[in-house]
This record gives structure tokens, C-alpha cells and sequence, in this order.
């Protein structure tokens, strides 16, 4: 039994050594561990969506996002009961940057901070922060931590907000709440807000345990460079290969609705016939309607022309009508 014990004691400061030493994930990490992205990616390895991508993303409905990864097999990327939001009627659009805490350990959080202070690093809360580029979202998981937890207060927000354009989606306390709601789009969701404030080294909580590594967020696996979407209080985390898969198929599916309701108002078909399979003289009607909705500049589509043109053209092509 000693010997048992002796053993699972070696097994686990062998994990938690790894841990520290993987603070930042490799380059080559990241790649393995987002194999399915084959296009452009950050020096660190990181996927980076194309700006395009996030731009139309903006328009994409939770559920229709919704719809696209579950059918891809992908059922647990969205987290919900965000009781701080800040900018609630904005969206928030942008690729994953990561970071993740755990609760303070004195002899961990000196390896860490003595190793940061040699990189010539300041505190821990602002690592991952420091390394954040325009069109990122801090992502961080803080545990939940509420009391004396905040690592991110007006100051740090607005360091954010200046490198990246975006907000925050954070499971934990952030302080200076005020200062927070007056940075313009600083669109954001978080766990809880205090006063409270930790005050390293002599009233620590926290310690910093990996950057730009998967993390959790609630019930969600979150990737470095994943697509992060939040409106109407929830965050969906897009993984980055499935990125423009889901936007076609919101930008499709905006199309048809359009279509439906056009339809049915006028009374061609019936709220039946619309929401069943498309017969094949609804779909040839749909498709004339396309073409023709398409450069009438008295029809505002929800869709950009360039996509819309790429849908006929799929459509026609593919004898998909």
C-alpha cells in the first residue's frame, strides 16, 4: 500500500512539474492539438480566422450556430448564466486567447513567479494580456473565484480593450465595474463582480497556470484561436475549422427565411409548406427569386451580395433546385 502511495505521489508532481513547464503551450502543441484547421496561423500556432470571417460571424444567430455544431457532433460549446454582462445589446466577436488560474499554492506560485520575474514579467494577471493582438477575446478561467479574486479591474480592462478592440468572457470577479461600463464596446460576460481586490504577493488567491492552452469555460473545452460569439446572453465557442461552415449555413438559412416569409405573406404557400421539405417547384421558385432579389437595390437581403451570388451560383452548378 506504501508503496502504491509512494508511487501516485511521484505520478503527481510529475503532472504538476508538467504543468508548470507548459505554462505556454508549444507551437507545435497547438498545431497537434487543432489538426483540423489547414489555413493561416499565428507565430505562437494559433488558428487565425481570416478578419472576413469574424465580420460575418457578427450577423450569425446562437441558433443557427447552434444547429451547424451539433450536427457536426460538437454539443457542448456553449456557455450560459453570465449574471455580469457588460454592453448586453452588443455582439461580441473574436478569436480565443486563453488563459487559466488556479487557487494559490505558495510553492507553485513562487516556481511560477520566480521563472516570469527572470522573462522579466510583472504580475500574473497581465501574462496572457500582454500577448493579446487585435481581433482576440481574452478568454480566461478563473475558477469562479469571487472574494479578493479580481485580476482584471479598469486598468487591465482598458489594456485589453486597446490591444484587441474586444471584451472579455471571464469565469470570475472583475472590480471597478463603473470604469469597466464606460469603454465604449467593451462587450463583455462575467461571473461576478467585488470591490474586493488580491494584493500579490502577501494576499494572493490566484496563480497562473497556463496561457494560450485549452481551458474550460462552464461546461466548454475552449481552444486557443476558437471563434468566440456572445449575444443575447449566452457564448458560443466556434471551433476555428468550423468557423465558415457555420456562417454559410446562418447566410443560407437568413436567405430561406426571407423567402418564407415573403411567400407565405403574399399567400403562395403555406406556413406548412414552408417549414416542411422544400418541394421542387418551391426550390426552382426560390432560386428565380434569388436571382432576382440580387441586384434589385429596393430588396435589402440579409446577406451580402458576394455571398449571395456564390449561393446561386453553388445552387446552379450543383443542380441543387
Amino acid at each position: 500500500m506504501q508503496k502504491q502511495y509512494s508511487f501516485l505521489l511521484v505520478i503527481c508532481l510529475m503532472l504538476l512539474s508538467t504543468l508548470v513547464k507548459a505554462q505556454q503551450i508549444s507551437k507545435d502543441e497547438l498545431i497537434f492539438l487543432t489538426p483540423e484547421w489547414k489555413g493561416e496561423r499565428f507565430p505562437d500556432g494559433r488558428p487565425k480566422v481570416p478578419d472576413d470571417v469574424l465580420r460575418r460571424m457578427k450577423e450569425v444567430s446562437i441558433e443557427e450556430a447552434w444547429a451547424t455544431l451539433g450536427g457536426s457532433k460538437f454539443n457542448y460549446q456553449i456557455a450560459e448564466n453570465w449574471p455580469i454582462r457588460i454592453n448586453p445589446d452588443s455582439v461580441l466577436v473574436g478569436r480565443a486567447f486563453t488563459t487559466s488560474f488556479m487557487p494559490y499554492r505558495p510553492d507553485v506560485w513562487k516556481a511560477i513567479d520566480d521563472r516570469g520575474k527572470k522573462e522579466g514579467r510583472r504580475n500574473q494577471n497581465v501574462w496572457g494580456v500582454e500577448q493579446l493582438q487585435k481581433g482576440d477575446v481574452y478568454v480566461g478561467d478563473q475558477f469562479g473565484l469571487h472574494k479578493n479574486g479580481p485580476t482584471i479591474g479598469d486598468r487591465v480592462a482598458a489594456d485589453i480593450y486597446k490591444r484587441t478592440g474586444n471584451g472579455i468572457v471571464y469565469d470570475g470577479a472583475v472590480r471597478d465595474i463603473e470604469g469597466l461600463k464606460e469603454m465604449g464596446r467593451f462587450t463583455s460576460y462575467i461571473t461576478s463582480y467585488t470591490p474586493s481586490h488580491h494584493n500579490p504577493p502577501y494576499d494572493q488567491n490566484t496563480m497562473i497556470i497556463g496561457i494560450n492552452q485549452p481551458t474550460r469555460i462552464r461546461q466548454v473545452t475552449v481552444m486557443p484561436g476558437d471563434v468566440v460569439l456572445g449575444k443575447e446572453g449566452v457564448v458560443m465557442f466556434i471551433p476555428a475549422h468550423l468557423a465558415e461552415t457555420v456562417i454559410k449555413a446562418s447566410e443560407k438559412t437568413r436567405l430561406e427565411d426571407m423567402f418564407a416569409k415573403i411567400r407565405t405573406a403574399e399567400g403562395k404557400y403555406s406556413s406548412g409548406q414552408m417549414d416542411a421539405r422544400w418541394t421542387p417547384e418551391i426550390q426552382k421558385d426560390y432560386l428565380e427569386w434569388l436571382k432576382a432579389s440580387v441586384n434589385n437595390k429596393k430588396m435589402k437581403l440579409p446577406v451580402a451580395k458576394a455571398q449571395v451570388e456564390e449561393i446561386i451560383k453553388s445552387s446552379s452548378v450543383n443542380n441543387v433546385f
